[in-house]
C-alpha cells in the first residue's frame, strides 16, 4: 500500500506545482489566444502529464525512506537483519534482478518496494510485520515485493499515470474553452470562465483517473501474489500471510494497521479507489478462484 500511496501522492503534488507554474507563465493563454490549438494542447498535456509521473518515480526511493523513516540495513546488525537481507538476496537472484536495498521501518505490519530501476530498487518491511508473522510468511511478503520489482510495476504505473494525467489536462482545457465560449461568451482569447471550468474539470477528471490507476494497481497485486508463490515454490505461505493480514487467523493486527488501507473497505464505491483488492479475493485467486 505504501508503495502506491507514496507514488500517487508525489505525482499529484508535482502535477499541481507544474499546473500552477503553467498558469503563472501564461502558457494556457498562449494555447488559446487565437482559438484552441488541439495538436499543441495535446503535446503540452503529455509533457506536463508525464513530467509529474517521471519525477515522482525518480525520487520514489528517497521519498519512501524519508516519509517512513526506513533504516537501510546490510545484515550485520543482528540475526533478524542477517536473515532478512539473505532472504531478499535469495529471492532477488531467483527473480533475476539486482540486489535491492533492504530497510526496516517502525510501524504496524506492512511492506513495500519502490525504485525507478529493477536493479536498484528498495524493499522495506515494518517491525510490526517481523513481529507478527513467522519467517515463512515474511518470506512470502518479501517475495510479493520482489515480484513487483521484477515485473517493473513502478515503471508500468508511471506510464499509466502519465497517460491518464495527459488526458485529464487535455480534456479539462477543452471543457474550459467550451464553457468560456458558450456560457461566458468570451470573444477573444480566454476569460475567467476558462480557468474556473478547467480547474473544476481537472479535479473531477482527476478523481476518475485515480479510479483507473487504482484498477490497474489491483491487477498488479494479483500478479505479485502469484509471483511470490512461484518464487517460493509453494502458495501456502502467501495465503497464510494474506490471511494473517486480513485478520482471518487468530491474533488480530493493531488498529493502526487498518489505517494503512491493507484491509479494504466493504463499500463498493470506496473499493473503486483501492490500490489493493480485498484480502479474501486475493486468497481466493491464489487458491484457484476467480477474481
Amino acid at each position: 500500500m505504501k508503495r502506491i500511496a507514496l507514488f500517487l501522492l508525489t505525482n499529484i503534488a508535482v502535477l499541481v506545482v507544474i499546473s500552477i507554474i503553467v498558469n503563472v507563465l501564461g502558457l494556457d493563454r498562449f494555447l488559446t489566444a487565437e482559438g484552441l490549438n488541439l495538436s499543441g494542447l495535446l503535446v503540452f498535456s503529455a509533457v506536463v502529464g508525464f513530467t509529474g509521473s517521471i519525477i515522482s518515480l525518480l525520487i520514489s526511493k528517497p521519498m519512501a525512506k524519508m516519509s517512513t523513516g526506513a533504516r537501510v540495513i546490510d545484515g550485520s546488525e543482528g540475526t533478524t537483519e542477517y536473515w532478512l537481507v539473505s532472504t531478499v538476496k535469495k529471492l532477488a537472484d531467483t527473480a533475476g534482478i539486482g540486489m535491492p536495498e533492504v530497510a526496516i521501518f517502525e510501524g504496524a505490519p506492512n511492506a513495500f518496494a519502490t525504485g525507478a530501476f529493477k536493479n536498484s530498487a528498495l524493499v522495506a518491511v515494518s517491525t510490526g510485520l517481523l513481529q507478527t508473522m513467522n519467517r515463512d510468511e515474511v518470506e512470502a511478503v518479501i517475495g510479493h515485493e520482489v515480484t513487483h520489482v521484477a515485473n517493473g510495476d513502478m515503471v508500468t504505473l508511471t506510464l499509466i499515470q502519465g497517460v491518464v494525467n495527459t488526458f485529464v489536462i487535455f480534456l479539462s482545457r477543452i471543457i474550459g474553452y467550451v464553457v468560456d465560449k458558450a456560457i461566458f461568451r468570451t470573444e477573444r482569447g480566454v476569460g475567467p470562465g476558462f480557468f474556473i471550468a478547467s480547474l473544476v474539470s481537472q479535479i473531477l477528471l482527476g478523481i476518475l483517473a485515480s479510479m483507473i490507476v487504482a484498477w490497474f494497481s489491483r491487477q498488479r497485486e494479483f500478479r505479485a501474489d502469484a509471483g511470490s508463490a512461484q518464487l517460493l515454490g509453494d502458495k501456502r505461505p502467501m495465503i497464510n500471510a494474506l490471511a494473517r493480514l486480513g485478520g482471518l487467523q487468530s491474533g488480530e493486527l493493531p488498529q493502526a494497521f487498518e489505517a494503512h488501507g491493507i484491509k479494504q473497505s466493504e463499500s463498493r464505491f470506496l473499493g473503486l479507489f483501492a490500490s489493493h483488492p480485498p484480502i479474501e479475493v486475493r486468497i481466493a485467486a491464489l487458491q484457484g478462484g476467480a477474481h
